[in-house]
C-alpha cells in the first residue's frame, strides 16, 4: 500500500485535461488526418506507398493480395485498425475519387453507386505508374528517415514526391478544429504553374492562374463561375458551383429526355437517382415520367424522360435547384508546413513544393557526388597500382598477411586504406590492356560527373532547370485532357427559370380573388352553349375580370384608384378550375376601398411604346410605357383622377395607332390617338368622348384594318360589326351609335376589336364561362341588336369579356 501511494502524483484535473487534449488534437492534425504540402499525403496514405515500394510492387511486377499489403502497414508502420489502411489505398484505387491513382486495383474497388469494395483478402493491388513518380530518387537520401511506433524500422517523413501531388489529387480530412478540403487539379496545368514560379519567382495568383485555371475533378462535370476558384486560390478558402454535365435528346416533336453523363465530385450517383425518384412521387418536381441507369463499362449515363410537352430546360433547372445534380465544393487549402496546420494560398503552396523539390535534387546530387567521388577514389588508387603493378604484386607476393599487404601498399605509394583494400581485392583481369583502358575511361567520366555535380550544387540556377527538367519529363508522361470543364459565369436560377412558359388564364373577382389556370381548362363550345363552372365565388362576389397571359410576363395590375402595380404571371397562385382563388390583398399592397378594374401583360418595358388611359367619365391620358418600368411594392401613380372618376381601360399603343372606344348605352367613337398627347405619369389627360348624361366609358380598344367590332351586353346578347362602319372622328366628340340597346339587351359590358380566326372568353356574375369563336357569331350593321351568344338566367348576367387568339389553342 505504501509503495502505491507514493506513485500516486496529484495534479489538477483542468491542467490534465488540457494537456491530453491538446496531445490527442496534435496526433490527429499531424499524424492522421492533414496532409503535408510537400508530397499531399497524409501518413496513412505515405505508408501505403512505402510498403508497396518494399515490397517491389512496382507497375511491372505481378498484383500481390490487398491483404498483405495492409498487415505489412500495419505490422510495420501504422498502428491503427485495418480498415481505415484497407479504406485509404481503395480510395487511391477509385478513379472516380482519386484524379491520377497512386494504386492500380484489381478486382472490386467499389463503384460511384456507393458499393463498398470486396474485403481486402479477395482483392489485389500494385503500384500505379505515376505513383512511382512519388518514390522515385527515395533510396538516394533524398528525405528523411524517422523510427517507426516501436523503434525497430526507419519509416520515411515525406516522399520525394517528384509530382506535385497536393494540387494534382488534393485531399480531405477533419482534424480536430479545422479541416482540410483540397480539389484535385490538371497535372499538366499545376506543373505549367509550377514552371512559370521557377521562370517568374515574384509571379502573384493571378498570374499564376492563367496556368491553373481551376478544379480538375476525376468525374468531370461543369465548374459555374470563377470567383470561387479566385478566392480559394488568393486566401486559401472558396466555394465553386459544380454541375452534372447534361445535354437534351428530342425523342419526338412533343417529348424529350435530359441524359446525364457526368455527376459532380463525391456525389454518389444511386442516392441521386433515389433522390430524384423521390421529388417526382411527391411532386415537388413535375415533368417526368420516367428515370432509369443506362451506365455501363463505356460510361456513365442517367436517362431521365419527360411527358408530353414538358419543358426539358425547366425540369433541369428544377434538378439542379432540389438534386445534387448541382453541388458546392467548398476549398480549403489547410496543410502541414514544419508539421505546423497553415491555410495557404496557391502560391504558397507551390513554393513550399519548389523548397521541397530544391532540397530533394540538391540532397540526390550531393549523395550521387559523394558515391562519385568514392568511385572516384578507389579508381585513383587503382590506376597507381596499374602504373606499378610490378612493384605490387612484388609486394603482395612477399608478405605474410593480408594486413601486411595492405600496410605495404598504403606506406609505399600513399594510398588510403580503402584503396589499398581495392588492389587487393582486384582480380587479374584488370591486368589486361583492356580492362586497364576500362578504368582510364571510367575515371576520366567520373571526373567530369563530379565537376557537373559541384556546379549543381554550387548554383540554385542549375537546381531549378533539373526540376523544371524533370516536371516536364513527367508532364509528357502521364499529362490528361481537362476533365472539368469551367463556365465563366454561373447562370442565376431564378425563380422565372423553375417556371414553365405557357399560356394561362387569369381571373379576377369583384371582391378581389385571383387565380391562374392553364389555358387549355377551357374548351371552344357553339355559339349559345350554357357554358362551364369556371370557378367558386363567395355568396355576392361575381368575376370582373379574365384575360390571358404567359407566365412570364410581367402584369400590371392598374386599380379604380388610377394606381399601378406589378407582378409576374407566375407569382399569381395556381388554382384548380372551381377553386374561388387567392385573396389580392395578399399579393398587392392595396388600399381600404382600392379595386383592380384593368389589367395588361407587358413582356418587356420598350420605351418606343405607351400607355393608353380611359377613365369612366370619358378622360384619356398617353403615357410612355417607360414610366412604369420600376414599379415600388406599395405602387405608383398611374393617372390622376377627379372626383367620382374611375379608371377602366389601359392599353398598349406604339404612338401611331388608332382608338375606338364604347359607352354603355351604345355610343362609339374612333381617333387617332396622335389626337392625345404624351403626358406624364401623374397627369389627368383630356377629353375622350363627350357622354350623355347617365351614360359612361365601358371599353375601349385598338383598331385593326379588315377587323370587327364585337359587343357584348350584360343579357348575353352581341354581334360583330366591320371596323370600317366606324369613321374617323376629332376626339372629344359625342360619337356615333354602335349598339341598339334595349332592356332585354341590357347595357354593354365590353367591346373587343377582333379578327374571323379570334376566340373570345364571357364570363357571368355567378363565374360561368363560355368560349365562342368569332366566325360563330353573326356579323350585324352598327344599330342592330344583335344575337344571344350566352344564356344568362335572370338573376345572372355577363360582367367581362376576353380575346384569344386561335393558334394559341393549338395542340
Amino acid at each position: 500500500m505504501n509503495n502505491d501511494k507514493q506513485r500516486i502524483i496529484q495534479v489538477d484535473i483542468k491542467d490534465e485535461m488540457k494537456k491530453s487534449y491538446l496531445d490527442y488534437a496534435m496526433s490527429v492534425i499531424v499524424s492522421r488526418a492533414l496532409p503535408d504540402v510537400r508530397d499531399g499525403l497524409k501518413p496513412v496514405h505515405r505508408r501505403i506507398l512505402h510498403v508497396m515500394n518494399e515490397l517491389n510492387l512496382t507497375p511491372d511486377k505481378p498484383f500481390r493480395k490487398s491483404a498483405r499489403i495492409v498487415g505489412d502497414v500495419l505490422g510495420k508502420y501504422h498502428p491503427h485498425g485495418d480498415s481505415a489502411v484497407y479504406d485509404a489505398m481503395v480510395r487511391m484505387a477509385q478513379d472516380f475519387s482519386t484524379r491520377y491513382l497512386l494504386v492500380d486495383g484489381h478486382g472490386n474497388f467499389g463503384s460511384i453507386d456507393g458499393d463498398g469494395a470486396a474485403a481486402m483478402r479477395y482483392t489485389e493491388a500494385r503500384m500505379s505508374k505515376i505513383a512511382t513518380e512519388m518514390l522515385r530518387d527515395i533510396n538516394k537520401d533524398t528525405v528523411d528517415f524517422r523510427p517507426n511506433f516501436d523503434e525497430t524500422l526507419k519509416e520515411p517523413k515525406v516522399l520525394p514526391s517528384r509530382f506535385p501531388n497536393l494540387l494534382v489529387n488534393g485531399s480531405s480530412g477533419i482534424a480536430v478544429g479545422m479541416a482540410t478540403s483540397i480539389p484535385p487539379h490538371n497535372l499538366g496545368e499545376v506543373i505549367d504553374g509550377i514552371i512559370m514560379m521557377i521562370d517568374n519567382p515574384d509571379v502573384d495568383v493571378d498570374e499564376l492562374m492563367e496556368a491553373i485555371k481551376g478544379p480538375d475533378f476525376p468525374t468531370g462535370a461543369i465548374i459555374m463561375g470563377r470567383e470561387g476558384i479566385k478566392a480559394a486560390y488568393r486566401t486559401g478558402r472558396g466555394k465553386v458551383i459544380v454541375r452534372a454535365k447534361t445535354h437534351i435528346e428530342q425523342l419526338n416533336k412533343s417529348k424529350t429526355r435530359i441524359i446525364v453523363t457526368e455527376l459532380p465530385y463525391q456525389v454518389n450517383k444511386a442516392k441521386l437517382i433515389e433522390k430524384i425518384a423521390s421529388l417526382v412521387r411527391d411532386k415537388k418536381i413535375e415533368g417526368i415520367s420516367d428515370l432509369r441507369d443506362e451506365s455501363d463499362r463505356n460510361g456513365m449515363r442517367i436517362v431521365i424522360e419527360l411527358k408530353r410537352d414538358a419543358n426539358p430546360n425547366v425540369v433541369l433547372n428544377n434538378l439542379y435547384k432540389h438534386t445534387q445534380l448541382q453541388d458546392t465544393f467548398s476549398i480549403i487549402m489547410l496543410a502541414l508546413v514544419d508539421d505546423q496546420p497553415k491555410v495557404l494560398n496557391l502560391r504558397e503552396v507551390i513554393k513550399h513544393y519548389l523548397n521541397h523539390q530544391k532540397e530533394v535534387i540538391t540532397r540526390r546530387t550531393q549523395y550521387d557526388l559523394n558515391k562519385a567521388e568514392d568511385r572516384a577514389h578507389i579508381l585513383e588508387g587503382l590506376r597507381i597500382a596499374l602504373d606499378h603493378i610490378d612493384e605490387v604484386i612484388n609486394l603482395i607476393r612477399n608478405s605474410k598477411t593480408v594486413n601486411e599487404a595492405r600496410d605495404g601498399l598504403m606506406n609505399k605509394f600513399g594510398l588510403t586504406e580503402k584503396q589499398a583494400q581495392a588492389i587487393l581485392d582486384m582480380r587479374l583481369q584488370k591486368l589486361t590492356g583492356l580492362e586497364r583502358n576500362k578504368i582510364e575511361e571510367e575515371y576520366e567520366e567520373l571526373i567530369k560527373l563530379i565537376n557537373k555535380y559541384r556546379e549543381i550544387l554550387a548554383d540554385d540556377r542549375l537546381i531549378y532547370k533539373i526540376i523544371k527538367d524533370e516536371l516536364l519529363e513527367i508532364k509528357e508522361k502521364y499529362n490528361d485532357e481537362r476533365r472539368t470543364e469551367i463556365r465563366a459565369s454561373i447562370d442565376e436560377i431564378s425563380i422565372e427559370d423553375m417556371i414553365k412558359e405557357e399560356k394561362v388564364v387569369i381571373t379576377l373577382t369583384h371582391f378581389g380573388y385571383i387565380k391562374r389556370l392553364p389555358e387549355d381548362t377551357y374548351k371552344a363550345q357553339r355559339r349559345g352553349g350554357k357554358g362551364i363552372t369556371g370557378l367558386t365565388t363567395r355568396e355576392e362576389d361575381f368575376v370582373e375580370d379574365i384575360f390571358v397571359t404567359s407566365t412570364h410576363d410581367n402584369i400590371l395590375f392598374f386599380t379604380n384608384k388610377g394606381k399601378v402595380y406589378k407582378l409576374r404571371a407566375f407569382e399569381i397562385p395556381e388554382a384548380k378550375r372551381q377553386a374561388k382563388g387567392t385573396a389580392i390583398i395578399n399579393l398587392l399592397n392595396l388600399d381600404v376601398n382600392e379595386k383592380i378594374t384593368a389589367v395588361i401583360p407587358i413582356k418587356e418595358f420598350n420605351p418606343e411604346d405607351y400607355l393608353v388611359f380611359t377613365t369612366k367619365k370619358g378622360l384619356i391620358k398617353k403615357t410612355g410605357l417607360n414610366e412604369f418600368d420600376n414599379i415600388r411594392k406599395n405602387g405608383l401613380i398611374a393617372i390622376n383622377l377627379r372626383e367620382e372618376d374611375e379608371l377602366i381601360e389601359v392599353r398598349r399603343t406604339n404612338g401611331e395607332d388608332e382608338l375606338i372606344l364604347v359607352t354603355a348605352h351604345g355610343m362609339s367613337i374612333r381617333f387617332s390617338e396622335k389626337d392625345v398627347r404624351n403626358m406624364g405619369r401623374s397627369a389627368m389627360g383630356v377629353k375622350a368622348i363627350t357622354l350623355n348624361e347617365d351614360d359612361e366609358l365601358v371599353a375601349m380598344d385598338l383598331i385593326k384594318e379588315g377587323n370587327d367590332l364585337l359587343v357584348i351586353t350584360e343579357k348575353g346578347y352581341g354581334k360583330r360589326t366591320q371596323i370600317s362602319e366606324y369613321r374617323s372622328q376629332s376626339r372629344g366628340g359625342k360619337g356615333i351609335k354602335t349598339y341598339n340597346v334595349r332592356e332585354r339587351t341590357g347595357n354593354i359590358v365590353g367591346a373587343k376589336v377582333v379578327s374571323i380566326n379570334d376566340e373570345v372568353m364571357l364570363i357571368s356574375v355567378s363565374g360561368t364561362i363560355i368560349r365562342l369563336k368569332v366566325s360563330d357569331i353573326s356579323q350585324m350593321g352598327r344599330s342592330t341588336q344583335g344575337v344571344t351568344l350566352m344564356k344568362v338566367s335572370e338573376n345572372d348576367r355577363v360582367v367581362s369579356i376576353a380575346k384569344v387568339a386561335a393558334e394559341e389553342d393549338e395542340e
